[in-house]
């Protein structure tokens, strides 16, 4: 078991939900970055999404682009993440999940990656366009060394693509709420709930939600569905307000997450 799966455990045995924020590495600096991720756990965060800069977010809303420009011409790679999660781990323990694209893993050659992420201390990863179809070597190569590897599902999800993504997801599965991109309005309809149950006929495996939450009513709707709520550009949006200011908003979702277990 590795840090991921011991906090949904965790979670599991005290009838709670995970509260996973995620933000841009880099944004607005390294350093930065770091305080910020220590001010998450401090405020009751179960587990850290750290996105890595890429040109070519296909997936991402214009404020997670945004961060992902600053932090390039800050020069963030997917090298330096990787290095700062090693300097982080002398901080915290916190379960860290960095979310990136294919091509930098493909030029840093995925046997490479995987090692250096694991020994960095590097929990689990998510690669939106790096379906498990074609996962199986990044798949192999993650087992050996105990990092997790975390695929997605989205409303227009077959049953034979929930079965794919169960059977190679190590640490929760990615449920996608909306077929769109990241930061669009979040949509309480009865597809998330049936798409949700559905998925977890078919395996026992945590199911945590992101793509749209972005008010502590939100957050509370979904954590009564899922296992885990991910929130990433309602708080990307606010990093550059004071600290105290995002410090107040990232309680009243952990609030109301812990309110809806």
């Amino acid at each position: 078991m590795n840090r991921i799966e011991e906090t949904f455990k965790k979670l599991k045995a005290q009838n709670k939900k995970a509260f996973i924020p995620y933000i841009m590495a880099g944004d607005p600096s390294l350093e930065r970055t770091k305080d910020i991720v220590l001010m998450l756990e401090g405020c009751g965060a179960d587990i850290v999404e750290l996105g890595v800069p890429f040109t070519d977010p296909l997936a991402d809303g214009p404020t997670i682009q945004r961060a992902a420009e600053r932090a390039l011409k800050e020069g963030v790679t997917l090298r330096s993440v990787i290095s700062f999660v090693k300097t982080l781990r002398g901080s915290t323990g916190i379960p860290i999940v960095l979310m990136t694209y294919y091509n930098p893993v493909f030029k840093y050659g995925e046997e490479n990656f995987v090692r250096d992420a694991a020994e960095a201390g590097v929990d689990g990863v998510i690669i939106p366009d790096l379906p498990p179809d074609e996962a199986e070597n990044l798949i192999r190569l993650s087992k050996e060394v105990d990092l997790g590897t975390i695929f997605l599902l989205a409303p227009t999800s077959t049953e034979d693509r929930i079965k794919k993504a169960a059977r190679s997801s190590r640490g929760f599965i990615y449920y996608v709420s909306i077929t769109g991109i990241t930061g669009a309005r979040l949509l309480r309809d009865e597809t998330m709930k049936s798409l949700v149950t559905k998925i977890k006929e078919i395996t026992k495996k945590p199911i945590a939600v992101g793509f749209g939450v972005s008010t502590p009513e939100e957050a509370a709707y979904v954590a009564s569905l899922a296992d885990g709520v991910i929130i990433g550009s309602a708080i990307v949006k606010r990093l550059y307000e004071p600290m105290e200011d995002l410090k107040r908003f990232i309680l009243e979702l952990r609030r109301a997450i812990k309110k809806s277990s």
